[in-house]
C-alpha cells in the first residue's frame, strides 16, 4: 500500500470517528425542555416518534426498490460489459463497484436520516436553555452527515480501487481499471435518483397540500397539530433535504473523482500517487472541515447566518492551503494529455477555480433568495398586488440569477481547461466539492431546525422556544438555498468532468484497438448532422423531465388535498381542537405517491444515454449529453432560485412586513412559495441526476458503446 494509500486510509476513517463523536453529542442532549410538564413530555415523544416512524417507514419502502434495482442493474451490467479483447469480464468487476456505490450511498442516507429525526427534538430541547444550546444540537446533527457522507464515500472509492487492481489479472492498463472503479460513481449517482426524486416529491406533496388547505383554506399557521398533513410535512423535510441531498452529493463527489481518476490514468500511466490525488483531495477536505468547526460561536440571533457563512469561507481558505502542498507533492511538473503539455502547478490552479466558483456560487445564491437583499425585497413588495405578479417576479429573479451563476461555471470551465485540459476541468469539478462537508452539515442542519420549529409548535411550547428555533430555522432556508446551489454548481462541473472523461477514455479506446472503433475528439463537429441532431435531442430532455416531476408533485399534492379536505369535513371536531386529524393516512399517501411517480423520470434518465449509445453512436450520444448539459444547467438554477426566492419573500411578509400574516400580500406570497415548492425541491435539484447519471452512464458503456454502438448507422449505411 503506497503512502497516498495509507493517508487516504486516515483520513477517511477521521471522519468517521468525527462523524460518531457528534453522533454521541447530539444523543447525549435531553429529549425534553427543562421543567417540562408530563403533558407536553407525552406530546413530544409522540410528535418525535410520528416524524421518525414515517421517516423510516419511507426509507424501508424506497430500499426495497432501490435493491430491486440495484440487482437489476448489476446483472445489466455484468452482461453487456464484457470486452473480450481485455482477456476477463470487466462488466463482473464494474458490477461489484456498482453495488459497493450503491450500499455506501444507501447507508449513509440512513445514518443522516437517523441523526436528523434523533436531533430535531433535541434542537427543541435545547431552545429552553437557549439559542446557542439549540443551534449546537443541530449542527452537530448535520455534522454527523457531512462527516459521515465524505468519509464512506473516499474510503468506500479507495478501497473499491485497492479490491480492483488486486483482482484484475496482472497486465492490465490503470485506465481499464479507473473505467471500472467508475462503477462506484454510477451506484451512488443511481441511489440519489430514488433519494432525489422519489424524496423530492414525497416532501413537496406533503408540503403543498399543507399549506394550501391549512394555510390557504382554513387560515391556520404552519405546523399547526390540527392540519393532517403537518407530519407528512415534517417527515417530507428530512426525506428530501437530508436522504435527498446526501445522496446527490454523495454521486457529485463520487462521480467527479472517478472522472478525474479516469483521465488521470491516461495522463499519469504507471504514477500511482497521481492517480490517487483526486481521492486525496476529497479526503482532505475532513481535516480542513474539523478545524474550522472550532471557529463558531453564537451569542445571540444575529450570529446564526453569519456563523454558517463563516463556515463555509474558512473551510473554503483552509481548503486551499492544503491542496496547494498535495498539488505539488503528487502532481509531477509536466505532463501530457491531447497532444498538449501541461505543468503539474497548473493542476492546483484549476481545483483552486473551482472551489472559489463554488464560493461564489453560494454567495449569489443567498444574495438572490435572502430576504435580507434587495431582490427578494422587491419580490414581496409584487404581492401587494396579487399572486400574479408575484409570479411573475419570481421568475424572473430566477432567470435573472442563472445568469452570475452560469458565468462562474464558464470561468470554472475555461481556465481550467486553458491550464490543464479535461484533466484540469475534472480537478475544478473536485474544487467546487472542496466543500463538501460543510456544504453537507449546514444544509442538513435546515431540516433539522425546521422539524424542530414545527415540534415546538404541534406540542405547544413557550413561544420563547418557538421564536428561537425560528431563527434558526430562518438561516436553515438561506443555507439550504446556498446547498442547492453548490449542488447544482457542482453537478454541472461533474457532469461535464465525466463528458470530457467519456471523450477521452472512447479516443482512448480507438487507439488501442482502431478495428473496433474510429473516434478521435478532432472529429466531433458541431455541424455533423448525428452532433447536431444530438444536441437538439439532448436540450429537449431537461424540459420533459421536469414536465414529468412537477407534474407527479401536482398529482400527488392532488391526494393531498383531497385527503386533508376530507378529515376536516368528516370530523370538525379537528379545527375546534376535540379530534385528532389521522396523520399516517396523509404520511401513506405521500410514501406512495412519491415511490408511483418516480418511476418514468428514472426511465427516461437510464434509457435515454443507452438508446442513443446503442442505436446512433457515441458521436451522436456526445450531443445529447452537451445539449442536456447546456439547458439543464441554466433551467435548475431558474427553477432553485425562483423557489428559494419566493419561499423567503412568504417569510419576510410573516416577520410583519407589508401587512404581516394574514394579509392579502400574505396570501398571495403562500401562492408563489406553493408554486415554488416543486420548483426548488423536486424539480430544479432533480435535474441534477439527470445531468450526472446520462455522463456516468455513458462514461461506464463506452466500451460496449464501442463495439455496438451506431447499430442503426451501421444498417443504413
Amino acid at each position: 500500500m503506497s503512502l497516498v494509500g495509507i493517508i487516504i486510509l486516515i483520513l477517511s476513517l477521521l471522519g468517521l470517528v468525527v462523524a460518531y463523536f457528534y453522533s454521541r453529542q447530539v444523543l447525549a442532549v435531553a429529549k425534553y425542555p427543562k421543567d417540562a410538564s408530563e403533558k407536553e413530555k407525552s406530546k413530544l415523544s409522540e410528535i418525535h416518534q410520528a416524524i421518525l416512524e414515517g421517516s423510516m417507514a419511507f426509507l424501508a419502502q424506497e430500499y426495497k426498490y432501490m435493491a430491486l434495482f440495484t440487482i437489476f442493474f448489476a446483472i445489466f451490467i455484468g452482461l453487456l460489459l464484457n470486452n473480450p479483447s481485455h482477456g476477463f469480464n470487466d462488466g463482473i468487476y464494474t458490477s461489484v463497484a456498482f453495488i459497493a456505490g450503491c450500499s455506501i450511498s444507501v447507508l449513509s442516507g440512513f445514518i443522516g436520516m437517523k441523526i436528523a429525526t434523533a436531533g430535531n427534538v433535541r434542537t427543541t430541547a435545547s431552545a429552553k436553555t437557549s439559542l446557542a444550546a439549540a443551534f449546537k444540537t443541530a449542527l452537530h446533527s448535520g455534522a454527523v452527515m457531512g462527516f459521515g457522507l465524505v468519509g464512506l464515500s473516499s474510503l468506500g472509492l479507495y478501497l473499491v480501487y485497492l479490491l480492483t487492481a488486486k483482482l484484475v489479472p496482472a497486465g492490465v492498463d490503470s485506465s481499464t481499471i479507473m473505467e471500472i472503479v467508475a462503477g462506484f460513481g454510477l451506484g451512488g449517482s443511481a441511489i440519489a435518483l430514488f433519494a432525489r426524486v422519489g424524496g423530492g416529491i414525497y416532501t413537496k406533496a406533503a408540503d403543498v397540500g399543507a399549506d394550501l388547505v391549512g394555510k390557504v383554506e382554513k387560515g391556520i399557521p404552519e405546523d399547526d397539530p390540527r392540519n393532517p398533513a403537518v407530519i407528512a410535512d415534517n417527515v417530507g423535510d428530512n426525506v428530501g433535504d437530508v436522504a435527498g441531498m446526501g445522496a446527490d452529493l454523495f454521486g457529485s463527489s463520487a462521480e467527479s473523482t472517478c472522472a478525474a481518476l479516469v483521465i488521470g490514468a491516461i495522463a499519469f500511466p504507471g504514477n500511482l500517487g497521481a492517480g490517487l490525488y483526486p481521492i486525496l483531495i476529497t479526503a482532505l477536505g475532513i481535516p480542513v472541515s474539523l478545524i474550522a468547526m472550532f471557529f463558531i460561536k453564537v451569542k445571540k440571533e444575529e450570529d446564526v447566518g453569519s456563523v454558517l457563512k463563516r463556515l463555509l469561507i474558512i473551510s473554503t481558505f483552509l481548503g486551499a492551503v492544503a491542496v496547494y502542498f498535495a498539488s505539488i507533492w503528487l502532481i509531477p511538473a509536466q505532463y501530457e494529455l491531447g497532444g498538449q503539455v501541461f505543468t503539474g502547478e497548473g493542476v492546483y490552479i484549476c481545483y483552486l477555480s473551482g472551489l472559489l466558483a463554488g464560493l461564489f456560487i453560494g454567495l449569489i445564491t443567498e444574495y438572490f433568495t435572502s430576504h435580507k437583499y434587495k431582490p427578494v425585497k422587491d419580490l414581496s413588495k409584487s404581492c401587494e398586488t396579487g399572486a400574479a405578479t408575484n409570479i411573475i417576479f419570481g421568475m424572473a429573479l430566477g432567470f435573472k440569477s442563472s445568469g452570475w451563476t452560469i458565468l462562474a461555471i464558464a470561468v470554472s470551465v475555461f481556465i481550467p481547461f486553458y491550464i490543464g485540459g479535461m484533466y484540469g476541468v475534472a480537478i475544478s469539478a473536485l474544487g467546487m466539492l472542496g466543500t463538501l462537508v460543510i456544504t453537507l452539515t449546514i444544509d442538513a442542519y435546515g431540516p433539522v431546525s425546521d422539524n424542530a420549529g414545527g415540534i415546538a409548535q404541534m406540542a405547544g411550547l413557550d413561544s420563547e422556544i418557538r421564536d428561537r428555533t425560528d431563527v434558526l430555522d430562518a438561516a436553515g432556508n438561506t443555507t439550504a438555498a446556498i446547498g442547492k446551489g453548490l449542488a447544482i454548481g457542482s453537478a454541472i462541473l461533474t457532469s461535464l468532468a465525466l463528458f470530457s472523461a467519456f471523450l477521452t477514455r472512447a479516443e482512448d479506446i480507438s487507439i488501442n484497438n482502431p478495428s473496433m472503433l474510429n473516434f478521435s475528439l478532432d472529429n466531433i463537429n458541431l455541424l455533423d448532422p448525428f452532433v447536431l441532431g444530438g444536441l437538439f435531442l439532448g436540450s429537449t430532455l431537461p424540459f420533459l423531465f421536469s414536465a414529468m416531476t412537477m407534474k407527479s408533485v401536482g398529482k400527488a399534492a392532488f391526494d393531498m388535498i383531497e385527503e386533508v379536505r376530507r378529515q376536516m369535513k368528516e370530523k370538525p371536531g379537528i379545527m375546534a381542537g376535540t379530534d385528532k386529524p389521522d396523520y399516517g393516512r396523509c404520511v401513506s399517501i405521500s410514501t406512495k405517491a412519491a415511490l408511483r411517480e418516480m418511476i418514468l423520470p428514472g426511465v427516461l434518465i437510464i434509457g435515454s444515454p443507452l438508446a442513443i449509445g446503442f442505436l446512433f453512436g457515441i458521436k451522436a450520444l456526445a450531443g445529447v449529453l452537451m445539449g442536456s448539459l447546456l439547458v439543464s444547467a441554466g433551467l435548475a438554477v431558474t427553477q432553485t432560485n425562483a423557489g428559494g426566492a419566493w419561499d423567503n419573500a412568504k417569510k419576510y411578509i410573516e416577520k410583519g412586513f407589508l401587512g404581516g400574516k394574514g394579509s392579502d400580500a400574505h396570501k398571495a406570497a403562500v401562492i408563489g412559495d406553493t408554486v415554488g415548492d416543486p420548483f426548488k425541491d423536486t424539480s430544479g435539484p432533480s435535474l441534477n441526476i439527470l445531468m450526472k447519471l446520462s455522463a456516468i452512464l455513458s462514461l461506464v458503456f463506452v466500451p460496449f458503446f464501442a463495439k455496438y454502438g451506431g447499430i442503426l448507422v451501421k444498417f443504413l449505411e
